[in-house]
């Protein structure tokens, strides 16, 4: 009986006000780059909004594109995402269904994870987020969320993003604070870039932990001062 009072509250967007997906309540789109096969695509679709999945790698693009068919306000493209239009990157796929898979070298990412190993390598040319949008005809405004999972080029994807982020009511990503891909950017590198403008963490969710310090976090940032 509890469960299914809380379900009619969630779908009439009436509790988790403070969770990580609260913030989905006052947005009416998402832009989520890095989908893997949409995992998220019933709780976006019990808030009713407009998505838009970005995923490059193809076999997960195609279970995203059958996952997503029935749900008539989602739609994906395929593409790497950073912050050049046309350069050339070596994208390694993960042996945990592609999960962990990165445009850069794993590095601390093994002492949580040491099972997670790269299978190949793929060549891809990347593209800026305003050049994919401009590219299918999407327009941004009915997007007023950014959501990140592309383990360790989020700060690429915010830069090639720069001229959309003034759209955004709140920007979801996960990072870490510790080198856990070669040169990945970490928590100090987001936090500092997106002050700059104008947004602030509302959220945080700890992931993982290091066993020699550090965390992978999950952090909501909000526009404004909370």
């Amino acid at each position: 009986m509890i469960a299914s009072i809380k379900g009619l509250l969630r779908r009439h967007g009436l509790i988790d006000r403070h969770t990580l997906k609260g913030f989905l309540r006052e947005v009416s789109g998402v832009i989520h780059v890095g989908a893997h096969t949409g995992q998220e695509r019933e709780l976006y679709a019990q808030y009713g909004l407009n998505v838009l999945w970005v995923e490059p790698l193809d076999e997960l693009y195609g279970a995203l594109q059958r996952n997503i068919a029935h749900l008539p306000k989602q739609r994906a493209v395929q593409a790497l995402v950073t912050d050049r239009d046309g350069e050339e990157y070596s994208f390694h796929v993960a042996s945990n269904a592609g999960g962990s898979s990165s445009i850069l070298n794993l590095k601390q990412h093994a002492d949580i994870w040491p099972d997670v190993t790269y299978t190949r390598t793929v060549a891809m040319r990347g593209t800026t987020l305003p050049a994919l949008l401009a590219k299918h005809a999407i327009d941004a405004g009915a997007y007023d969320a950014l959501i990140m999972d592309t383990q360790g080029s989020e700060l690429l994807v915010l830069r090639g993003a720069a001229p959309l982020l003034g759209g955004f009511k709140y920007i979801r990503t996960e990072v870490a604070d510790f080198e856990a891909y070669e040169n990945c950017c970490q928590l100090a590198d987001i936090e500092a870039f997106l002050a700059g403008h104008g947004f602030s963490e509302r959220l945080r969710k700890v992931i993982a932990q290091h066993p020699g310090g550090g965390g992978y976090y999950d952090i909501v940032y909000g526009r404004g001062s909370a």
